[in-house]
Formats: C-alpha cells, structure tokens, sequence
C-alpha cells in the first residue's frame, strides 16, 4: 500500500451540501428556507423567543442571592495531608502553614484562605495554621495529638 492509495472507508465522509447553488442541486432558490419570515433572513438569532408570548425564562420566578463580595476559600482534607505527610511532601515536625500547602502542591492557590475539612482520618501529631477549619477537623487533629489554629480573619 501506497500514501497515494490511502481512502476513508466508504460512506465514512459526505460532501459539504452546498447551498443556494442553481435548480439542479436540489437546494438551489431560497437554500432550503422556506418563502419570506424572519427565519429565511440572514442575520437572526431566536433562542428562546416564543413569538411574541412570554418566554419561559422571564415567566419563572427568580430565585436566591449570590453575594458579590464572598470569600471563596481553598478546600483541603485531613486525609490529603496525612497522604502528602506520608508521602514525604510534607514535614509534619514543623508546622503546616498555607505556604508549606502550597509549596508541597497540595494547594494551587491560597484564593481568600485555606479551609480544612474532616474527610478521611490523620494520624501524625502535626500544627496546622490555616485560615478556617470546620468543628470536627480540630477535633480529629487533636485527637491525633497535633492542634489546628485558625487565623482570626476567618471570623470576619
């Protein structure tokens, strides 16, 4: 077999239909869009307009709040550090602060704080020092023998 030999299998490529292009290529005239209205115009774009009748989108009723000034926070869990503490990426004889997260490629990003939350169990005595951590991850690291601070911007 030669390069200049090589096809497609047939039926596995149609020709582009060519629209608009004389009566004996079947889509000639008006190109497949039917006589005058404002879908036979170029230029249109109509999603979600129901002629002239309220569209669904308006008739629903708006619902929640997003808060424009929210703190978005990086989410870590215990067993990710004690896997990273296992693995060597992290000391757990010094303390654990978000720049040593980060630094060990646990976080990718500070964001506004690192939150810890209590998915997956830790067993090394470890000091952390992050922004926020919810009730029961400073209950399972003091419960490993370690102690979670959280910074008091976390409060605010």
């Amino acid at each position: 077999m030669k390069l200049n030999e090589l096809r497609d299998n047939p039926g596995a490529t149609k020709p582009r239909k060519r629209v608009g292009r004389g009566p004996g290529s079947g889509t000639g005239k008006m190109g497949g869009r039917g006589i005058k209205g404002q879908k036979s115009r170029s230029g249109v774009a109509i999603n979600g307009y129901e002629g002239g009748q309220m569209p669904l989108y308006q008739r629903l009723p708006k619902r929640g709040f997003n808060k424009p000034n929210r703190k978005a926070y990086a989410v870590i869990n215990l067993g990710l550090i004690q896997k990273f503490i296992d693995e060597g990426k992290i000391d757990a004889k010094s303390a654990i602060t978000e720049d040593a997260l980060i630094a060990s490629g646990l976080v990718r990003r500070k964001l506004d704080g690192i939150r810890v939350l209590a998915k997956g169990e830790i067993t090394s005595k470890v000091d952390i020092q992050v922004t926020g951590a919810s009730k029961t991850a400073v209950e399972a690291v003091e419960k490993a023998g370690g102690k979670l601070a959280v910074a008091a911007a976390a409060a605010e």
